[in-house]
């Protein structure tokens, strides 16, 4: 039997709901433990330090690319860095447990080139274009400028689906087919049911 993977990677553009699809691995299966992005964009209402992300500033960002302490990193928009750092997946695995990344999708493809099988990365997408832009729209968290470059984003990112292991859309209002999904990949890849002992057979010879 192949060894179990360890890390689980939800990728897309913003606003198909891969927070939500990973609180909900991570709510229903106690083995795996959400991995902390480090990023330099400015941190949102109710956000906190070293939960959602590690905030850093761009100075700090940049030496850490330096020292090598990151696993990957991007300048996802103009002056705007996300990485995944390589002592927060150390953290994780040592401890037994299996990492969940919410990452952008040229992180996650780069995670798939260092960590080769152990890894799983599935591609995120919503119904449509229109449910993507109406996602972003009630999170409220772009100007329209920036919600057209996210969009225009997305059709690069689209592009790459191919290369990942699997994907899930993410419907609108249809959370169970998200779970039902993720079932079905946790079991296949990470926590592989053992397959019951076949039952003794009674002897039928006769003692005396």
């Amino acid at each position: 039997m192949n060894k179990e993977k360890d890390i689980i990677v939800f990728a897309g553009p913003s606003g198909v709901g891969k927070s939500t699809l990973c609180r909900l691995l991570i709510n229903n299966y106690k083995q795996f433990e959400f991995s902390i992005s480090a990023t330099t964009r400015n941190i949102r209402l109710g956000e906190k330090n070293g939960r959602e992300y590690y905030f850093l500033s761009q100075e700090e960002f940049k030496q850490y690319i330096e020292e090598g302490k990151f696993v990957e990193w991007q300048e996802v928009y103009p002056g705007t860095f996300y990485g995944t750092l390589k002592s927060e997946v150390e953290r994780i695995i040592s401890a037994g447990k299996k990492a969940v990344f919410d990452i952008d999708v040229l992180g996650a493809l780069n995670l798939k080139k260092i960590y080769g099988d152990r890894a799983h990365i599935i591609f995120v997408k919503t119904e449509s274009m229109e449910s993507l832009k109406n996602r972003l729209k009630a999170r409220k968290s772009e100007n329209e400028e920036q919600l057209k470059i996210r969009m225009e984003r997305f059709d690069r990112e689209l592009a790459m689906e191919g290369s990942f292991d699997e994907t899930i859309i993410n419907k609108t209002g249809d959370l169970d087919s998200s779970k039902k999904q993720i079932e079905k990949i946790v079991e296949t890849y990470f926590i592989k049911k053992e397959k019951p002992e076949k039952p003794e057979t009674p002897d039928t010879q006769e003692t005396e």
